[in-house]
């Protein structure tokens, strides 16, 4: 959880007059402002908004920008003896033993090599599919079924787990080319480089400016690309924070582990497993081994992300 219940501001109330310069600029001027290291978080904020009202380049619904991860064999999940260093060290958010024990054990795992989209599905790329495919399920961030297009480039959310796999299906089946759901090991593979000292895409320790979470993050989804300083080691953007994403897998312990009876699973007989954290919580969950889930509650923002099989 996290979300304040008083008024916050973390943007100023006036971003868009402090930097009218933007929207002389063109769209890919604005992009390379997006991804900047040297530009501040509320310039780039700002320029990404003007962008998804002016057209983004970097969406292409039929054609994601991917990036390579190459074959490894990696080491995925958390010695059982670091449990109690993550407890402690987030048990003033309410972390506890249970959440981090679902990590256990640390494990190898042989990956082929794939390719995976640099950025989370947007709600322009979304909406595509439901033009296309007629689906009459809207994301439930879509206020009163709308779509939001001052918000085209802002990660989708929530939609179901089928329905992510559903747009996987589609836009394999419209290109002809192998995308589907990463399973849980790519995705943490892609997030932390396979480095085990890498608890964030960015290295070991948590740091407020590098992902859209409850600490400093606008309180709502913003752009993606926006925090550069957070990007994973083979150059994906938002795999922390922003929003949650579903990966191919349903819950169950890894090898050697034992089941953990959490209140996701006192609810359901299965549930798809979702990682990265998301604007709506704090930065425990957008540790590269934490494995969640999701609620029927608007404070769960999950979205998805596809990956594409490559020939070995």
């Amino acid at each position: 959880m996290g979300l304040p219940a008083s008024l916050v501001e973390r943007l100023p109330h006036d971003l868009f007059s402090q930097h009218l310069d933007l929207f002389q600029l063109p769209a890919e001027h604005l992009a390379i402002v997006c991804a900047s290291r040297t530009q501040e978080f509320d310039r780039r904020y700002a320029a990404g908004t003007i962008l998804a009202l002016a057209g983004d380049p970097r969406i292409r619904p039929d054609d994601p920008e991917l990036v390579a991860v190459p074959a490894a064999r990696v080491p995925i999940g958390l010695p059982p003896e670091q449990v109690r260093t993550v407890v402690d060290r987030w048990s003033d958010v309410g972390v506890v033993d249970s959440w981090i024990q679902k990590e256990c054990p640390r494990h190898e795992v042989q990956i082929d090599a794939f390719r995976i989209m640099r950025y989370p599905v947007t709600n322009l790329e979304y909406r595509a599919f439901l033009v296309d495919t007629g689906l009459d399920v809207l994301p439930t961030s879509w206020e009163l079924g709308c779509y939001p297009a001052h918000r085209a480039n802002h990660p989708v959310w929530t939609v179901r787990p089928e329905h992510a796999d559903a747009y996987a299906a589609w836009l394999a089946a419209r290109t002809g080319r192998r995308f589907r759901l990463p399973t849980e090991a790519e995705w943490e593979y892609a997030a932390g480089g396979g480095k085990a000292d890498h608890e964030y895409p960015w290295g070991e320790q948590f740091r407020p400016d590098c992902a859209n979470t409850v600490e400093s993050g606008p309180l709502t989804t913003t752009p993606v690309g926006i925090y550069p300083a957070g990007r994973s080691p083979f150059g994906a953007d938002d795999m922390a924070g922003n929003v949650e994403e579903f990966v191919a897998d349903d819950y169950r312990p890894y090898p050697g582990g034992v089941s953990v009876a959490d209140d996701l699973l006192a609810t359901a007989e299965a549930y798809r497993v979702a990682r990265g954290g998301s604007f709506t919580r704090f930065g425990d969950l957008a540790r590269c081994t934490r494995r969640h889930g999701w609620f029927d509650r608007r404070i769960y923002a999950i979205g998805f992300r596809l990956v594409e099989e490559v020939d070995s």
